[in-house]
C-alpha cells in the first residue's frame, strides 16, 4: 500500500498522458502549412487503424511523412532529457545538475562534429556516421570521466564526479574549436547542429529514442526509492541498505545513454534537463516516484512547444530548437530561483 501512495494514481497518469497527446496533436497540426486539428486527428486515426487516406490530398503526406516523425522525436527527446536531468539532480543533490553534468553531451557532440567535419559515413547510410560517432563518444566520455574520478577517489564521491565532468567539458570545448579550425567549410553545418535541430527526425530515429527511453528511462524509474535515499545523504543511504556505488554507476550509465542517443539524433539541446525538473518538483514534490514521471511528461510537452515556436516564429525561416530552449529555459530558471529565494527569506 505504501508504494501505491508514493506514486501517482492512474487518474494522474491519464491526465498527464492526455495533456501530452493534446500537445502532440496541436504541434502536428500547426506549421508553415496549417492543417485543422479535426483533419489532423482524422488522418492520424485512419493511419492508426490501417485505413487508406483520401486520394490526392496533400495533408496526409505532410502529417504522416514530415510532421509526425519529427514531433515524435521531439517529444521523446524532451522526455529523455528531462528525465535524465531529474535523476542527476537527485543523485548529485545539486539543483544545477542535469544530464550534461558529466560532459557526456559535450562528448557526444564532439563525435558527431568529427563525423560531419571529416565526412565519416557508413555505406548506404549517409547520416548514420553522425549517430554512431555521437553514441560512441558519449560512451567513451562516460568511461573517461568515471575512470578519472575513480583514480582520484575510489568511492566516486559526488563532488569528484562533478569536478571531473566540468574539466572534461572544458577539454571537449577546446577540441570542438580545433575541429572547427580544421574544417572551416563545414562551420555553418556544424554550428547549426550544435545548436540543436530535430528537423530531420524520422521514424527510425523515433524508434531508437523510444527504445532508449523504455530501457534506460525505465531503469531510472526503478531506482526512484534509492534516489529518495540519496536526497538525505550518501552516508545515510548506505546505512539504510542502499548499495551507493552500484546505484550511482547504474544511474550515471542510464543518464549518459539517454543523453548520447538524444544528442545523436538532435544535437545539443540545452536547459531542458535543468529547468523541467525544477518545474516538475513544484508540481509533484520531491518524491522521485512522482517526480521522474512528471519530468518525462513535462519535458515532452515543453520541447514540443519549443520546436513549434522554432519553426513558426520566423516562418519560413527555421530557428535551431536549442536557441528557443535556451531563451525560454534561462528566463524560467531565473524566475524559479527568484521566487524560491523570496520564499526562503520570507
Amino acid at each position: 500500500m505504501r508504494s501505491a501512495r508514493e506514486g501517482f494514481r492512474p487518474r494522474a497518469y491519464a491526465l498527464f498522458a492526455g495533456v501530452t497527446l493534446l500537445a502532440l496533436a496541436l504541434c502536428i497540426s500547426a506549421g508553415s502549412v496549417g492543417v485543422p486539428l479535426t483533419d489532423t486527428l482524422h488522418i492520424l486515426w485512419r493511419a492508426l487503424c490501417g485505413l487508406p487516406q483520401q486520394q490526392g490530398a496533400t495533408d496526409p503526406a505532410i502529417i504522416l511523412a514530415v510532421r509526425l516523425p519529427r514531433v515524435l522525436c521531439v517529444a521523446l527527446s524532451g522526455a529523455a532529457l528531462a528525465l535524465g536531468g531529474g535523476a542527476m539532480q537527485g543523485l548529485l543533490r545539486n539543483p544545477l545538475a542535469d544530464g550534461a553534468t558529466l560532459g557526456v553531451a559535450s562528448g557526444a557532440s564532439l563525435g558527431a562534429v568529427i563525423a560531419i567535419a571529416f565526412g565519416i559515413t557508413l555505406p548506404g547510410l549517409p547520416m548514420a556516421g553522425e549517430t554512431i560517432m555521437a553514441m560512441l563518444f558519449a560512451f567513451l566520455s562516460l568511461l573517461a570521466v568515471l575512470g578519472l574520478a575513480y583514480r582520484l577517489d575510489t568511492s566516486l564521491a559526488t563532488h569528484t564526479i562533478i569536478l571531473i565532468g566540468v574539466v572534461y567539458s572544458m577539454f571537449v570545448s577546446s577540441a570542438l574549436t580545433l575541429v572547427l579550425a580544421l574544417a572551416p567549410e563545414k562551420i555553418r553545418q556544424i554550428t547549426f547542429w550544435t545548436m540543436g535541430s530535430l528537423a530531420a527526425g524520422n521514424y527510425p530515429d523515433a524508434l531508437m529514442l523510444a527504445l532508449a527511453l523504455l530501457i534506460f528511462g525505465g531503469a531510472l524509474m526503478l531506482r526512484a526509492r534509492e534516489l529518495n535515499a540519496f536526497a538525505i545523504g550518501e552516508d545515510t543511504a548506505r546505512h539504510i541498505g542502499v548499495d551507493v556505488r552500484r546505484v550511482k554507476l547504474l544511474v550515471l550509465v542510464a543518464v549518459s545513454a539517454l543523453i548520447g542517443v538524444c544528442v545523436s539524433v538532435g544535437g545539443t539541446i540545452s536547459f531542458v534537463g535543468l529547468v523541467i525538473p525544477h518545474m516538475a518538483r513544484m508540481l509533484a514534490g520531491p518524491n522521485h516516484r512522482r517526480l521522474l514521471p512528471a519530468c518525462a511528461f513535462g519535458g515532452a510537452v515543453f520541447l514540443m512547444f519549443a520546436d513549434l515556436a522554432a519553426r513558426t516564429i520566423l516562418s519560413p525561416l527555421e530557428l535551431p530548437i536549442g536557441v528557443v530552449t535556451s531563451l525560454v529555459g534561462a528566463t524560467l530558471f531565473v524566475y524559479i530561483f527568484y521566487t524560491t529565494g523570496r520564499k526562503g527569506h520570507a
